[in-house]
């Protein structure tokens, strides 16, 4: 019995993803839970696993294909036999039958069909000819069709013969190859005959035809359209890379983000002696207590929902002409992974201790590097925090996430010279950076929230207060 393989539900508000990968091909046996293929939505990389086990017989989207939820994929033989299986069968038979008819009059080799002129043998005019849907996979007669490859040259390397995806590029790269051999053999030889022909023209002097009516220079190849033209400066300066979902989806909300939303942004800096000295302080032993260090992130993710109290607009998002107001604090944290920025969210950071919120900030970052967040990690958040100075940024104006009114940027620290009671000292500084909606956050809002973070971090026992 053949079962489709299709798109499943992929999360809140995601309807489309891209095909990344297939771990398997056609006529490849497969188990009840086995990994079939990688989708890329525009959060996360899943898996979908097959629910039965059998022979997967046909591939219907291939890599870096756009699908939506229910498309079919491919197809599960779950009796244990690829179509090309079958096919190979028919063959077999078909051979018999051929070899059968042989001595039967008007074969061939029967003379008394000598005088009877045989039926013209059909020419070539598509991928389709003489290939019957059970011995090539959509996909394949597709990428036959639009490039004007005929299935019945294609050798197909599938169970039974069947022509596959891959089978198609090897036969369109091979005719490249003999088109492009065959243009530098017509060159060579016309080159000659074009130079004499010049020559000649040259003797003639201007009794010549006029330039509107000489024929083209034979040295000049038609273009050919299949043919990869070389960058004339010199080969490979260029590459073209498809933008992968994530990158395409990152794209269109942050262009999204600055068209929808009076975004503004403010700044502030702040002294880090303080939280510095705390780290250094209890760093060895916070460590061998949690198992996990004690990082600055944890102090801000504090900071920011003690501020939060004080400024709820700034925790809230605009539905309509409405305002809503959470009361509760799921912080997003800002991770760079290999295919863009993630946000992974702290639910109820509230309530977690500096340890939890460390643990789980690293726990986040690995399976970002690993490409295992789900979308549950990603769902949600009502206000984010990003951290440029990882990466050694100084200032920069963070781009809101939607539909989060509030965002707050963080920087490197650097040793920098500040006015302290009327003394010049040199003090660890950073600077911070709010970017919020003015539609719903006035200027004067967003600057008190800063300076109340900025308070929180110079004066961290005032931490205590928030729990």
């Amino acid at each position: 019995m053949a079962i489709d393989i299709t798109v499943p539900q992929l999360g809140e508000s995601i309807v489309e993803a891209t095909v990344v990968q297939w771990f398997k091909q056609e006529g490849d046996p497969v188990t009840t839970g086995e990994a079939l293929l990688e989708l890329e939505t525009e959060k996360v990389t899943l898996e979908v696993n097959a629910n039965d086990s059998g022979i997967l017989s046909r591939i219907e989207r291939t890599a870096g294909e756009d699908v939506r939820i229910g498309d079919l994929l491919g197809v599960l033989d779950e009796s244990g036999e690829a179509a090309g299986a079958d096919a190979t069968v028919d063959d077999a038979t078909a051979t018999e039958s051929a070899d059968a008819s042989a001595d039967e009059p008007g074969s061939v080799d029967d003379p008394g069909s000598a005088d009877e002129s045989p039926e013209p043998a059909r020419e070539a005019s598509g991928p389709s000819d003489a290939v019957t849907d059970d011995r090539v996979t959509p996909v394949a007669r597709r990428m036959a069709d639009e490039a004007g490859i005929s299935l019945s040259d294609v050798e197909g390397t599938g169970m039974g013969g069947r022509i596959r995806r891959e089978d198609v590029e090897r036969a369109v790269a091979a005719r490249r190859e003999q088109d492009m051999s065959a243009q530098t053999e017509t060159t060579g030889e016309v080159s000659g005959a074009g130079a004499a022909a010049v020559s000649q023209e040259d003797a003639a002097g201007s009794s010549g035809s006029p330039a509107s009516e000489r024929t083209v220079d034979p040295t000049t190849p038609a273009a050919d359209p299949t043919t990869p033209v070389a960058d004339p400066a010199g080969d490979d300066r260029e590459e073209i890379v498809p933008m992968s979902r994530r990158r395409r989806t990152i794209a269109s909300r942050l262009v999204e983000a600055q068209q929808t939303a009076a975004m503004l942004t403010t700044f502030n800096e702040i002294d880090m002696s303080t939280v510095m000295t705390i780290r250094r302080r209890n760093r060895e032993a916070f460590e061998e207590r949690h198992g996990v260090r004690l990082g600055f992130m944890s102090f801000f993710v504090k900071a920011v929902i003690g501020a939060l109290r004080d400024f709820p607009e700034l925790n809230g998002e605009i539905r309509g002409d409405a305002i809503v107001r959470k009361h509760y604090y799921d912080i997003g944290i800002a991770v760079g992974a290999e295919d863009g920025l993630v946000v992974p969210v702290l639910r109820d950071a509230d309530r977690m201790s500096f340890a939890e919120i460390e643990s789980n900030i690293r726990q986040y970052a690995a399976k970002a590097g690993e490409g295992k967040l789900s979308l549950e990690d990603l769902r949600g958040g009502t206000f984010t925090i990003t951290n440029g100075g990882v990466f050694g940024s100084m200032l920069s104006t963070p781009i809101l996430n939607p539909p989060q009114v509030g965002i707050l940027g963080l920087h490197r620290i650097d040793d920098r010279p500040v006015a302290v009671d009327g003394e010049v000292v040199i003090r660890p500084m950073m600077y911070v950076a709010l970017s919020y909606d003015h539609r719903i956050i006035d200027g004067r809002e967003a600057v008190r929230f800063l300076a109340r973070v900025k308070s929180l971090i110079e004066v961290p026992a005032a931490l205590l207060l928030e729990v």
